[in-house]
């Protein structure tokens, strides 16, 4: 029997009326005669009020029990589906983080690795026609304390499981039916891709989509996995993620995508001695601080500059960690610029492609968007833009690539 492994998503299990839905679709999948496990993140009835209860016993609660009570949440979901198939009278099965054999790291509280997985403990399973339902997201360290993998843990989890299973495929459920060209809540001529290449959806997964977390494509690419992104809701045909695709027609550019709240920073300096980009990004990094696109602004008679983007959540301690290292950094003054944006094109086709760039460029300036900063790779572009024009730019580049057309 095939095996596959699905990852379901918040909305369906927000209401018992959307588990019972997804307890039929998973009988369906084992009634076409699959092994099916499914991968739950968090119910969203069991999150609310879980903090408040918390916080009202300490202020500050324990990292080892904070990562225990919310492990929970997703074990009731996993737990409510079991019973929503089992009534339907189908085998099923929960299984937590550490039933699996789910091991990790212990490196970040909230944010531990994936270290290996007991496949062993599923294959029983089938064996006797269960339906797998996995809390994801979670596992066990070494020393015996649960874990929790932090953002992207339950899609990683499900490529993880599908790896340790040797599963046909990674089934990703979200609220659209598959990857498109753009966010179609927002690029109005927005098509959907039939297929994707692991490498294009981490560029986008990095550069603002939110469809598959970049860490599941990763482990996807490393194992050679594909994973199909499909509607919830719907039974319609996905977008396959996958090693090589058949390249579309003259389709260069295969995706737009954007990112609000970015902040840009720039760092000047009296002598271009003193601006050293190993001791401001390491100074940065260990501080947690994460940089994007990096400028540097070298240029005889006019003082050294260095630029670089963040997001918003990182600009208080982005502040805060230069003003206490000024002195040790060397820098003259440090300034930053809010009200902007990244928007990106992504596609395999660029590297074979030169003027790519060039066309961007182009129509940016036919529509009157100014280009703050600029960063490239073999098979994207971003561009940094003012926040209010980020969604007229994306769909102008949209419309720039012809991503409207169906190409055959």
């Amino acid at each position: 029997m095939i095996n596959i492994v699905v990852k379901l998503d918040e909305w369906n299990l927000a209401s018992p009326e959307n588990i019972g839905e997804i307890a039929k679709r998973l009988i369906e999948e084992k009634k076409f005669g699959r092994n099916v496990v499914a991968v739950v993140p968090s119910s969203p009835p069991v999150n609310e009020g879980l903090e408040k209860i918390i916080y009202s016993l300490s202020d500050a609660p324990s990292e080892r029990e904070l990562d225990a009570i919310h492990s929970t949440n997703n074990q009731i979901a996993s737990s409510l589906l079991s019973i929503a198939i089992q009534k339907r009278g189908f085998r099923a099965v929960s299984l937590t983080g550490w039933q699996l054999g789910m091991k990790t790291t212990r490196k970040l509280a909230g944010n531990a690795r994936i270290h290996q997985v007991d496949g062993n403990v599923i294959i029983e399973r089938f064996k006797k026609g269960e339906i797998i339902i996995v809390a994801g997201g979670q596992g066990v360290d070494d020393e015996g304390n649960i874990t929790l993998l932090g953002a992207g843990g339950t899609d990683a989890t499900a490529v993880a499981i599908a790896k340790s299973i040797d599963a046909e495929r990674v089934e990703i459920y979200t609220d659209l039916d598959g990857v498109y060209t753009g966010d179609p809540n927002v690029v109005q001529q927005a098509r959907k891709l039939k297929d994707i290449t692991y490498d294009e959806m981490l560029e986008l997964s990095y550069l603002g989509s939110k469809i598959v977390h970049p860490r599941a494509v990763e482990l996807a690419k490393k194992f050679d996995i594909p994973i199909v992104v499909r509607s919830s809701t719907k039974n319609l045909r996905g977008t396959l993620i996958k090693g090589e695709i058949e390249m579309e027609r003259n389709l260069i550019v295969r995706g737009v995508a954007y990112e609000s709240d970015i902040i840009r920073f720039t760092v000047g300096y009296e002598l271009l001695e003193k601006s050293s980009l190993a001791n401001l990004f390491n100074t940065l990094a260990k501080h947690h601080v994460n940089v994007d696109i990096i400028v540097q602004s070298v240029m005889s008679e006019v003082k050294p500059t260095i630029s670089f983007s963040i997001v918003k959540e990182d600009l208080t301690n982005a502040v805060k960690v230069l003003e206490e290292h000024k002195e040790e950094l060397g820098f003259q003054f440090a300034d930053f610029e809010v009200g902007l944006a990244k928007v990106s094109i992504v596609g395999s086709g660029m590297v074979s492609n030169p003027g790519v760039a060039g066309r961007m460029f182009a129509r940016l300036c036919q529509e009157n968007i100014p280009v703050k900063m600029v960063s490239t790779s073999e098979i994207k572009v971003s561009v940094v833009v003012p926040q209010d024009d980020m969604i007229r730019a994306a769909n102008a580049l949209h419309d720039e690539f012809n991503l409207a057309e169906e190409w055959v």
